[in-house]
Formats: structure tokens, sequence, C-alpha cells
């Protein structure tokens, strides 16, 4: 009888190695998930598509991580409370027809990217530091609020309806990635949305 169950695991374990070998697969689906599955497998919702992924060595699984998961363990945490804004009247108290509107305190103008612009208070997180925050991505301090004091961020978004839609307010844990050194320039952010992550080398310099 142990003959056979040793049998049939081993056979089990062959299908498993030749069956997730590959560092990633995907099949459509309905509605988001981000989920952590057996053996390491995560699933990341990107659009309709859920994207598996996972790498197989002959002594142990490991999972590998995603573009939005890249070495965030690194980083120092920050616990805030994030709200969203955009750059019409209710968030700023400019019109479109406001010279100065789009513009943040940096002077960069406000995007929302791979590398997003976002307000912060500057005596916690100083012009140009880097935050991942999850469920928004990357954002870069280029922008200050009345509103914005201690472990509070801002992030920026394109219409009010994103804002609500999308984000609200919420209490989590961001990623330090960079600290700013109070300059950023529109140079400096379109380095990092041609680079991504490649560009931080570049940026601490």
């Amino acid at each position: 009888m142990n003959g056979k169950l040793s049998v049939s695991f081993f056979a089990l374990l062959i299908m498993v190695l030749t069956g997730f070998a590959s560092d990633g697969y995907g099949y459509n689906a309905v509605g988001d998930r981000s989920i952590q599955a057996a053996f390491g497998v995560r699933e990341t919702k990107e659009g309709q598509r859920v994207v598996k992924k996972r790498t197989v060595s002959a002594s142990s699984f490991t999972q590998v991580i995603d573009k939005t998961d890249v070495l965030l363990d690194q980083y120092p945490k920050v616990r805030v409370v994030a709200t969203g804004y955009y750059a019409g009247f209710e968030s700023t108290g400019k019109n479109p027809s406001h010279p100065s509107y789009g513009i943040t305190y940096s002077g960069v103008k406000v995007r929302r990217d791979d590398y997003s612009t976002i307000a912060a208070d500057l005596r916690i997180f100083p012009i140009g530091t880097v935050l991942y925050i999850p469920g928004y991505g990357y954002g870069v301090v280029a922008d200050k609020g009345g509103a914005i004091r201690g472990h509070k961020i801002d992030l920026y978004f394109e219409t009010k309806q994103d804002v609500f839609k999308q984000w609200g307010k919420k209490s989590l844990d961001v990623y330090v990635v960079r600290r700013g050194d109070g300059k950023l320039t529109e140079a400096l952010l379109n380095n990092l949305n041609q680079k991504g992550i490649a560009a931080m080398a570049e940026v601490v310099k």
C-alpha cells in the first residue's frame, strides 16, 4: 500500500512540475482578482486577463514577483491615510482658465502615469520622494496641500469621477522607494516613466 502511495505521489509531483514550469500563463476572467493560490501561484488581474506566474526549482517552489511587487520588501513601510484629488476646482480651487491650473508646488504638471504626481506633507515626504502605493502604483511627491498634514497623502487622478470610483479614502502601508531631496523636474519625471524601476539607479546618484 505504501509503495502505491509513493508512486502516486511521485506521479503527481511530476505532473505539477511539468504543468507549471513556465513563468506565466493567463486566462480571461470577469471581476477583479488578486489571490495567492496553492504552491505559490499568484493570480493578478490585468484588465480582463488574469495572469498566473510561478517558477519551479528541483527542490522547492518559488513565487514569481510580478512587476507591481518588485523587491518591495527591501523598502521601509509607512502607514498613511491616502485620499484622492484632481486638478479641478473642488480639489484645488482652480479652474482650467487659471494660469496655475494643473501645476504642482514643485513646478511640474500633474499626471497619472506609471509614476504619478501625488501630494504629501513635505516634512514627512519631501518633494521628489518616490512611494509605492498598493492599488495605485508609484507616486512621486510633487505637491502639498492645506489639509495634507502628517502621515497623509493625496493621490492624483484625472477626473473627479476617478477619485471616487477608483480610490476614495484608505488607510494603508506605502513603501518609501526613494526619499526626495526637495527637487523635481519634468525631465526626472519623464525619465522615471520612460525607464520605470530601472531609472531608480539613476535617480539616487
